[in-house]
């Protein structure tokens, strides 16, 4: 893991509307544009190797403006298409705050920020003392039953709280405003709780008389 006085005061950010990257996590990544290869071959010459995912604002007036918070990802594999495009995984490090945006010749955007506040990102997994798992994994069910999702039941049984918990924030299909509000959470157990009640939120949706059991 990298120390907090390691990580650099300037990366590379790619906004990605429902794109979301949490500490200890992985995502991975298709990099076709031109400007995010130029991204990856500057981010890739660095000893940190990070890029910061960042979600711009939902609204079109407000697209090119970026939410304060993101988290960024250590590259820890890449392969190249036959095409010349690349897939990318990002090891989630630590979420950051943006100070402000970095003027340059780049054609790719940058951000000064700030890691500070978010400590916890850069120790071990978290624990979530209170989550009551098998109702929660019946209430998953019947969400991703209702989404026509599906997914590899015994692996999520075997998980760990915080990689099952942000497993599912990342992957499941929220809006990006929903995913930034998992993003911010401040401890597992708030993001257990936004992703309950965002499950919750879809199911009552469907039928106005599902309850969360």
């Amino acid at each position: 893991m990298i120390p907090i006085a390691d990580l650099p005061d300037v990366i590379p950010v790619f906004p990605l509307p429902g794109a979301l990257l949490l500490p200890r996590a992985r995502l991975p990544l298709h990099l076709f544009e031109p400007r995010y290869l130029a991204m990856l071959d500057d981010v890739l010459k660095t000893s940190h190797r990070l890029i910061g995912m960042v979600q711009p604002y939902a609204r079109p007036d407000d697209s090119s403006r970026l939410h304060t918070i993101g988290c960024a990802g250590r590259i820890t594999a890449f392969s190249e298409t036959e095409d010349g495009r690349y897939m990318i995984t990002l090891s989630g490090v630590s979420r950051f705050r943006i100070v402000n945006e970095v003027d340059g010749f780049t054609p790719y955007r940058r951000c000064k920020v700030d890691w500070k506040g978010f400590d916890r990102d850069l120790g071990t997994a978290e624990k979530d003392p209170d989550f009551e798992r098998e109702p929660f994994m019946k209430t998953l069910g019947r969400f991703f039953e209702d989404k026509g999702l599906s997914t590899d039941w015994d692996s999520l049984g075997d998980a760990d709280d915080e990689l099952l918990i942000n497993s599912l924030a990342m992957l499941c299909p929220f809006d990006p405003e929903d995913k930034q509000a998992l993003l911010e959470a401040p401890s597992l157990t708030t993001r257990r709780e936004t992703l309950t009640t965002l499950i919750q939120f879809a199911l009552r949706g469907g039928s106005g008389d599902e309850i969360l059991q």
